[in-house]
């Protein structure tokens, strides 16, 4: 069992010496900007001109689904959400403190990339993960 939590995705780095964050991939060639490693670049196709960059923690909600249904022991209704991050990187993950109400979410609302423990789930070996989630913050 591991003393510090583990990444609930790869693209979620926990540095030793600072605080965790969201890691993309840009082109060089082209600028686009991907989540997960990779070595070609889906837009212009230009091969190893992929480089590691830290994604921003402010964006803005593109979509969001209501979940009223989900795996037995999760908590519903939940919000759903793809952000936009500035400077680019599109992601998925819930919208937390705010009702799941669509009269009080709207698209382009401002939102911060927040950490925290993955709802307290264990891997098998008892490990637990830590996630991220977005939360509204006035603009």
């Amino acid at each position: 069992m591991s003393d510090k939590p583990l990444p609930v995705v790869e693209y979620l780095k926990l540095p030793e010496d600072g605080d965790p964050y969201l890691e993309g991939h840009r082109c060089r060639k082209c600028g686009a900007i991907f989540i997960g490693a990779r070595s070609n670049c889906s837009k212009c196709g230009a091969r190893g001109e992929m480089e590691a960059i830290r994604l921003s923690n402010r964006g803005k909600l593109y979509a969001y689904s209501i979940v009223h249904r989900s795996f037995p022991g999760i908590d519903v209704p939940y919000v759903s959400a793809i952000v936009d991050l500035e400077g680019g990187g599109t992601v998925k993950s819930n919208l937390i403190d705010t009702e799941p109400d669509p009269d009080k979410l709207h698209f382009d609302m401002p939102v911060e990339v927040v950490f925290g423990d993955a709802l307290g789930r264990k891997d098998g070996d008892g490990n637990s993960y830590i996630s991220f989630f977005f939360k509204p913050i006035s603009a």
